[in-house]
This record gives C-alpha cells, structure tokens and sequence, in this order.
C-alpha cells in the first residue's frame, strides 16, 4: 500500500472530508485555503480563498455543489464546489469551530468557540436552496457547556444534535427546541477533552476520540456506550470503515513536545481497531508529526489522514487488507 503524498498546505491539517460519492477529498488546514483533490490520485483541483485565518472544519452537500467552512477569522463560509466562488458569509463573534449540513442540506449547525466573555454555542442556520435568499439569522442558538465544543454533529432524522468538546462530555440536543435531552456518562464517558465525533455510515452510532488516549462507541439514539478502544497516545482523530468492522485512531503526544522524540516513539501512526472485537489489527506509519485528521472513502477502499506535518496522505488498500482475519 503506497500512500499518494498530497502536499497543498503550509500549515497542519486540520480537517479532511469527503464528498458522498467519494471522488473528491477536501482538505482544511491552518493556512486559511480549504482545498480540493481528486480522491483516485490525490491531484489538486483548486483551493477556496477567502478566509483569513486558520480553517477548522468542513462540510460538503450531498449533491456535491455546496462546500462550507468554519473560520478562526470568526465566520463560516458557503462556497460553490464547482467555481470556488463565495457564495455566503455566516460572521460570528467568536472564531466557528465546527460544520455541519444536515441530512437534506438545508440547515447547518455551527459551533462557536468561548471569547473574552462569550461561552461557546451552537448555531443553526437554514441554507437556502438559491443563494439569493440566504440569511444570516439563527433558528436556533444553544449556549451551555463550559470550554469549547470541538464538534457537533445531527443526530437521525434531524431531530437531534450531538456535541463534544473540552468538557469531556457528550450531549444530546434536541434540534427544534434546544433542550438537552442526555448527557453522557461521568464514569464511562471521556475523561478529557473529546477532539472529534464521527458518524457510522448508517447513522445508528457514533465514534469520539478524545486526548484521554481512548477511542468510545456510543448509540446514537440512547448514548449507551458500546466499545472502548484503549490506545497508548492522546487521539485527535477517528474514522470508521463504511465496509468492514474497523476503526481507525489518529494522534500523537501535542505539537509543542514532537521535536524531542523519534518520529516512532512519537507514535505518529494511524491505528486499525476491530470494532467490535477492540482489538488492534494494524497500524499505517509516515507522518512527522500527529494527525490531526482522517477520512475514509465512503466506498472504504481508501482512507486519507492529514498530519501536523501539512502532508495529506491518501492510502489504497491492498486486496489483502479485506482479508484481515483475527
């Protein structure tokens, strides 16, 4: 398996999506250009220019034409896929940390960070299906949680949104009303700040990564914790297989301290989990740094991860990886 080197940032990754029918990657990073890549050979289709500051998170629509992005520069912005053109400007008073398109597209949740005296909040948008008649009104704005919320997700149907972030713990919102409906665990839940959410293909439960140096499944509906996956290395990021029962963990001792240690004892590898078994199966080596992002290929026969190192490393799996048995 030889990863395709992508090399379009300056700055870390920080974020890596693909589109739903899996021929385009998009890549976030620190260097203020979320940019696009053919998934198949990691060539360059364009970058989205117009922010000024670092990119945190992105989400592209299920049609593929729609991309939006959130902003250290304190906004999120709509683009055309296509042209690259900007197409809408959401400006907030704190930097946007986290997006998220719901299933139809046309409401997005945006999470804000905690600033001067701001706390951190979640914003639902409506997008428009002309641009014309965007706006930037909040239907809904949830303030609460201590720290910043590092991601939220929509829960099935819509009818609910899931967030994580400093505070270690996952909450469940009710989208309509903003009421919080759960929260997780004290005792089984994370212990330290949760870096990232993702959701199983058929959206009946989610994975989160947290720098307690663990992975957890949890059900979607109930918040039950199903699986644990115990790693050795603070997680930054984690991505489920759409195919096979695997999950994969990104991450690696802070930034600050990667000078000090090889780059093996750094640990800078991606992890295969079985999932259900929570065992390890097998690691992919290369970053010089922690990775801060992974996808998988909604086809799962490839994944990408984007390191510290500002390289975005597309992998294609070897038929004998569908093989792997325990």
């Amino acid at each position: 398996m030889r990863p395709i080197l992508m090399k379009g940032h300056e700055r870390p990754l920080t974020f890596l999506k693909y589109n739903r029918d899996g021929d385009l990657l998009f890549s976030c990073a620190k260097d203020h250009n979320p940019t696009v890549w053919f998934a198949d050979n990691g060539e360059r289709l364009g970058t989205y220019r117009g922010h000024n500051g670092a990119v945190w998170c992105c989400d592209v629509s299920r049609d593929s034409t729609r991309l939006i992005t959130g902003s250290a520069d304190q906004t999120a912005k709509l683009w055309n896929v296509q042209t690259g053109q900007q197409l809408f400007t959401f400006n907030f008073d704190s930097p946007a940390r986290s997006v998220d398109f719901s299933v139809g597209d046309k409401l997005a949740v945006i999470t804000t960070d905690p600033f001067m005296e701001l706390t951190s909040a979640l914003h639902v948008k409506r997008i428009a299906r002309d641009i014309s008649d965007q706006t930037a009104e909040s239907l809904l704005v949830l303030k609460g949680p201590q720290g910043r919320i590092n991601r939220a997700v929509w829960g099935p149907l819509n009818r609910t949104i899931i967030s994580g972030g400093e505070d270690s713990t996952i909450r469940i919102w009710d989208s309509e009303t903003g009421k919080l409906l759960k929260e997780s665990d004290k005792e089984t839940g994370h212990k330290k700040t949760i870096t990232s959410l993702v959701k199983s293909a058929d959206g009946s439960h989610f994975l989160s990564g947290s720098l307690d140096k663990s992975a957890k499944l949890w059900d979607m509906r109930t918040l039950t914790l199903i699986k644990t996956y115990v790693t050795e290395r603070p997680v930054n990021a984690v991505a489920m297989s759409p195919l096979l029962d695997h999950v994969v963990i990104g991450g690696g001792q802070d930034a600050s301290a990667v000078t000090t240690t090889d780059h093996r004892a750094g640990k800078f590898e991606a992890k295969f989990f079985d999932k259900i078994l929570q065992e390890e199966i097998g690691g992919v080596k290369g970053h010089f740094g922690p990775i801060n992002a992974l996808a998988f290929n909604p086809d799962g026969k490839s994944f990408s991860s984007g390191g510290e190192d500002g390289y975005v490393r597309l992998h294609h799996f070897d038929p004998d990886y569908f093989n792997i048995k325990i």
